[in-house]
């Protein structure tokens, strides 16, 4: 996404409304021919959505990142719609919908492979009473918000949204664009600014630090002062989040294409603490090559994205927790467990703790597990164990980690550019290449049982 607008759009757009911020007596209202919004640059299902809600007699935008996007000259990925009809309402109107969560009610209605998603406007709490349901919102001790599903107009609904360049709505009825919280005037100036107060805003949700984070990163746009000043001091609040839901919004954050800069910002703020504490312990001890590793693992992934290749959240999730399996299998095997049993052992205890802040499905875990495993044995090359290897069903991924490893001097250089050739030679070739590996001596062989049976003797 192209993430600076034409000096000429902007002209268009502010120039009218630059002095001017959103009122009590409504919000800008930006004409057609001073936006640059195309329909032909929304996508069709989007599109029905709003028309059969509108028909319905429904008011229905769309909002949020389809609207930034467009106005930035980037092509949104989603189409998000806001309207007037509660989530049973559009549930009614759409076959193909179902109604998701708890907290935060929204409906998907899909088409095809394309999901678009439609929420209801919300209001303020304060107007609880006239919710049409009991029990419509609700927070613990903190202020986090338990439910969230108080219904109100357009109007609560933008200053119910997390950032100002998000509360933007596009209708296409009137072909205008609706700014009620000043968000042109933040994207034209590349700012990232909460609505509303800020520590009140991330206490009601703590995530709302990390999407701060992620879109600063994501647009290259500066954190306002206010809205930056509370994140060190609310960070562990990140704790109290339900770890299924972390590890989407750890997803969000590190595979947008620009997860270096992201990593960063979390760093700056102590928000990658509450994340991954078991690598941030390790981070602190300056523990050698850990920071230079997680850097050029998310650069790596960061030039993959870029290049439209496909990226699993396997290898990103192996990437981070990687520096705490590397610190305690040494150790492991230092107290005399043999390499392979370690490396297992080393596994199941980081997971088991980071499980507690990060809900990471089996459906990741275990190919994380079989990429830590394969950078014991790409180590073994003798014999029919490197053709065996290559049929490994994540050899390329254990590969792709081990010349990561290598980047950062982590292993013996020249393994990774071995295992290239290897790969890419004819099966002849291949024995050739495996018969010429080195064979551990006997007095290799013999070290790791020594040190298996105990201490030596004081006297020895």
């Amino acid at each position: 996404m192209t993430t600076s607008a034409s000096g000429s759009l902007w002209h268009k757009i502010t120039s009218r409304f630059s002095r001017q911020g959103a009122t009590s007596s409504g919000p800008r209202k930006i004409p057609r021919d001073q936006h640059g919004i195309s329909r032909k640059q929304i996508s069709d299902s989007a599109l029905k959505v709003i028309s059969r809600l509108n028909s319905a007699g429904y008011e229905a935008y769309l909002v949020g990142g389809g609207v930034r996007d467009i106005l930035l000259e980037g092509q949104p990925k989603d189409f998000d719609i806001a309207t007037s009809a509660t989530p049973e309402e559009v549930r009614r109107q759409f076959r193909n919908s179902r109604i998701i969560g708890r907290r935060f009610k929204i409906v998907h209605v899909r088409f095809g492979h394309e999901v678009i998603e439609v929420t209801t406007f919300r209001a303020h709490h304060e107007q609880q009473d006239a919710a049409p349901s009991k029990n419509a919102a609700a927070r613990n001790a903190s202020g986090m918000l338990l439910r969230d599903n108080v219904f109100g107009d357009i109007d609560d609904d933008a200053a119910r949204r997390d950032l100002t360049i998000n509360a933007l709505y596009y209708s296409s009825k009137d072909f205008c664009v609706y700014d009620f919280v000043g968000g042109v005037e933040d994207l034209k100036n590349r700012v990232i600014r909460v609505i509303g107060n800020p520590e009140t805003r991330y206490r009601e949700d703590p995530v709302r630090m990390l999407r701060v984070v992620r879109f600063a990163a994501k647009l290259n746009f500066d954190i306002e002062p206010g809205t930056e000043a509370p994140l060190k001091k609310l960070a562990p609040l990140l704790q109290d989040i339900a770890p299924a839901r972390m590890f989407d919004e750890v997803i969000k954050l590190l595979m947008n294409g620009r997860g270096l800069q992201t990593y960063a910002l979390l760093r700056r703020y102590d928000l990658f603490n509450p994340l991954f504490p078991a690598t941030q312990k390790l981070l602190d001890q300056n523990l050698p090559n850990a920071e230079n590793f997680i850097q050029q693992g998310l650069a790596n992934t960061d030039a993959r994205i870029a290049e439209d290749k496909p990226v699993t959240p396997a290898f990103l999730y192996a990437i981070l927790l990687w520096p705490a399996v590397k610190e305690l299998l040494a150790q492991l095997i230092a107290e005399g467990e043999p390499e392979i049993p370690a490396l297992h052992q080393a596994a199941e205890r980081v997971l088991h703790r980071q499980q507690q802040s990060i809900a990471i499905p089996k459906r990741f875990s275990l190919p994380m597990r079989d990429i830590w495993e394969l950078q014991l044995r790409l180590n073994r090359r003798q014999g029919k164990r490197a053709e065996q290897l290559l049929e490994h069903r994540y050899f390329r991924a254990g590969f792709d980690f081990l010349l990561l490893r290598e980047q950062v001097g982590e292993v013996e250089a020249g393994l990774g550019q071995w295992w290239q050739a290897f790969q890419e030679s004819h099966p002849d070739a291949r024995n050739a290449m495996a018969r010429h590996i080195r064979q551990p001596s006997n007095n290799d062989k013999r070290r790791p049982r020594r040190r298996r049976r105990g201490p030596r003797p004081q006297n020895s």
